[in-house]
């Protein structure tokens, strides 16, 4: 058995791509998983996925030391949902280990190449899903984490932090983001509690692959040469909560491909991923120990 055998986490956002990617290598590191998404069943969306999918290839990935998952149907606007969840998690396991906020709307709109104001307000979703959710989820989260006095929050950013990408909304997002994991990381910090967030460059998603032949010049402009498999990150998770000085981290805005590299950890295909600091701009904010 691991490290992990036996922990527990959740994560949003795994019907498809970085989250069901996180937790396939969660379990396979012998975690328990929750998964939440809103596509539960196969073929119930126009993209491939599904969380009983997901469900299915945690178990064969898990087999060898217990890791597994357990899907939960969730809409992320809907806060009784969020709060169902994590009493459930409470109940069933007693405790909770790792959440990662992972999941976001994603608009057709996101991805055109006209003016915010060109755009449906209905797009604030992104916003509402990125930042609103993601903060009452840890709320919960760090109600179970608290007491325990251990736990790992991670919040989903990228380099979309610092430069411009897709649009105003997505780039408001994750910069908000990036600011609500150092935060919180200030407020949980005397309970031993982590918090950081994780910036991850270009991912070969469902919706990535997609876009990349349907929107004009995205390969470029989001250096797709450099891309990870949607496992990836969750390698550097795993790595993450295996590492002893894991609250020495705690606040910082880190890059997958930086942590990877000292951690160890290389992709799925055994390439290390490189980083695109100089390309794509630097995290604004370190660990809180060292401001």
């Amino acid at each position: 058995m691991g490290k992990l055998a036996g922990k527990v986490a959740v994560v949003t956002g795994a019907s498809r791509g970085i989250g069901k990617g996180t937790a396939l290598t969660l379990a396979g590191e012998g975690m328990t998983v929750y998964v939440t998404g809103r596509t539960l069943h196969p073929g119930a969306s126009p993209l491939p996925g599904s969380l009983e999918e997901t469900v299915a290839e945690c178990a064969a990935k898990g087999a060898h030391n217990g890791g597994k998952a357990i899907p939960f149907a969730l809409d992320l606007q809907d806060d009784d949902a969020i709060a169902a969840l994590f009493k459930a998690v409470r109940a069933e396991q007693g405790r909770l280990d790792c959440l990662v906020n992972n999941a976001m709307a994603i608009p057709p709109e996101m991805t055109q190449r006209v003016g915010f104001w060109e755009k449906p307000l209905s797009n604030w979703q992104i916003f509402d899903t990125g930042v609103r959710a993601a903060y009452i989820a840890a709320w919960h989260a760090a109600r179970i984490m608290v007491p325990q006095q251990s736990g790992l929050i991670v919040a989903m950013s990228g380099y979309v932090g610092r430069t411009y990408t897709y649009d105003t909304l997505f780039g408001t997002t994750k910069s908000a983001t990036d600011r609500m994991a150092r935060d919180m990381a200030v407020e949980l910090q005397p309970h031993g509690v982590a918090s950081v967030s994780l910036w991850q460059g270009f991912t070969f998603t469902e919706r990535a692959i997609e876009n990349l032949s349907s929107v004009p010049g995205m390969a470029a402009q989001l250096n797709s040469m450099a891309g990870s498999s949607p496992e990836f990150p969750g390698r550097v998770i795993a790595a993450l909560l295996k590492d002893p000085g894991l609250m020495a981290k705690s606040g910082g805005s880190w890059i997958n491909a930086e942590l990877a590299a000292e951690y160890g950890v290389t992709d799925i295909d055994g390439r290390m991923i490189p980083s695109l600091r100089e390309q794509r701009g630097t995290p604004v904010f370190g660990p809180i120990g060292s401001q």
